[in-house]
């Protein structure tokens, strides 16, 4: 899998769905990661898929 790289603007844009937080790229495992909530969302081809239940649970 190729490491997309995400536009600083879409991250600054990009929020939380279940927690309206803020988000981290996380360009190794190709993820937005909300800490606040402890999900972090994957990027499918270059798109950020913000979907609850598509998120994975992370130990923060």
């Amino acid at each position: 899998m190729a490491n997309v790289k995400i536009d600083p603007k879409l991250l600054e844009t990009l929020v939380c769905p279940q927690t309206r937080s803020t988000l981290s790229y996380d360009a190794e495992k190709q993820e937005l990661v909300s800490k606040a909530a402890g999900l972090a969302f994957p990027i499918r081809n270059g798109i950020p898929v913000m979907l609850i239940d598509e998120a994975r649970q992370i130990d923060i």
